[in-house]
């Protein structure tokens, strides 16, 4: 799927780096272009990517703190000059625009709302989020900035895609290297996403191609993604068991919203050499998430690319019941300083307690 990436904020600029970063390596060519927005002009420096200092007659340069209510008022009132720099950015063979920010900050958590709906009254192509939802340790403010900006986030985007940055973190690892593994994780999993269907070599037996990852990524829905990878055999027969293992790691244990195992649409790609690749393989993992997840539209197939190992993405739309989104949106609204108890509410989603952004 062809795309072009908008970095908002910090954690959004270095996020579309490290994507279009894996993407040129992999010789995908899937990220066709990528602009890094930001109020902070010393978060900018150093990316290697078109960027774009916007409030600068409010802020000097100097961001917005964790003031997200302050990041949308700008985006509003610069939107304009961010859609004239898109030039270039975005071409006519683009096939989805995604907007990639930490939901917790200021800039991105208020910017992405603002411009998905401008984009998506510009564009007649579908608008995705990649919003990165704040760990448990990281303070009330991102807490509730988080669950602000998801709700609107989640109205005003064709679908997003959600991580928790506790999903990857790893014990030990300093706050850099822990943001700079995940960065790499989340760019690891979307760049398999975005470059399926893209001009490869090898010749699959059941190519997953974008309009599948379109169709799974369905309107208003939240989504998580999967993933998971190992070591293949030389005889694709024996890869049957391995590419079910795989998928079952996938789903149970690397989801980027951990604990989510349902979901209303599922995509299950399986990427590896296609001499390895056992069709056979590929559908049982694909009924094997249709099962474990509920859903009665689970889209499979294979990724071909060279290597002795297989890997396994397992993409999931429609996870708005997940056990670990509601714990979020408690701790979103607890944060709010009114906390609903009331036996009447029926998700963490059905609130007021928030207000939306715009």
């Amino acid at each position: 799927m062809k795309a072009a990436l908008i970095g908002l904020g910090q954690a959004g600029g270095r996020v579309a780096e490290a994507i279009r970063d894996a993407d040129h390596e992999a010789g995908y060519d899937a990220v066709r272009g990528v602009l890094a927005v930001n109020t902070a002009r010393s978060d900018l420096q150093g990316l290697d990517v078109e960027t774009m200092l916007i409030g600068e007659d409010r802020v000097s340069g100097h961001g917005v703190g964790a003031d997200n209510e302050l990041g949308a008022s700008i985006m509003q009132a610069d939107v304009g000059e961010v859609l004239t720099g898109l030039d270039g950015i975005v071409h006519p063979e683009t096939e989805a625009i995604l907007l990639i920010a930490g939901l917790g900050g200021g800039t991105g958590s208020g910017g992405m709302p603002v411009l998905a709906k401008e984009l998506r009254r510009l564009y007649d192509k579908p608008v995705y989020g990649l919003g990165i939802l704040p760990g448990r340790d990281e303070g009330a403010i991102y807490q509730k900035n988080a669950g602000q900006s998801l709700q609107t986030v989640a109205r005003e985007t064709d679908s997003v895609i959600l991580l928790e940055n506790d999903a990857w973190r790893q014990t030990g690892e300093s706050v850099a290297e822990s943001f700079a593994a995940i960065n790499e994780r989340i760019a690891q999993r979307l760049i398999l996403l975005l470059a399926a269907g893209e001009a490869v070599e090898g010749v699959g037996e059941s190519v997953v191609d974008s309009s599948e990852v379109l169709n799974t990524l369905r309107p208003g829905q939240m989504a998580a993604i999967g993933y998971a990878a190992a070591d293949a055999s030389p005889d694709p027969g024996e890869n049957v068991n391995v590419i079910t293992s795989t998928a079952r790691r996938a789903l149970l244990t690397d989801m980027s919203i951990p604990e989510t195992t349902t979901a209303e649409a599922a995509l299950v790609i399986v990427a590896g050499d296609p001499e390895r690749l056992s069709r056979k393989g590929v559908e049982k993992a694909r009924k094997w998430v249709e099962s474990e997840t509920g859903s009665m539209e689970v889209r499979g197939g294979d990724f071909p690319v060279p290597g002795e190992r297989i890997a396994v993405i397992v993409l999931l739309s429609g996870i708005a019941g997940s056990p670990r989104l509601e714990s979020f949106m408690d701790r979103a609204i607890e944060a709010a300083e009114d906390v609903d108890t009331g036996p009447e509410r029926k998700t963490a989603f059905e609130t007021d307690e928030l207000d939306d952004l715009f």
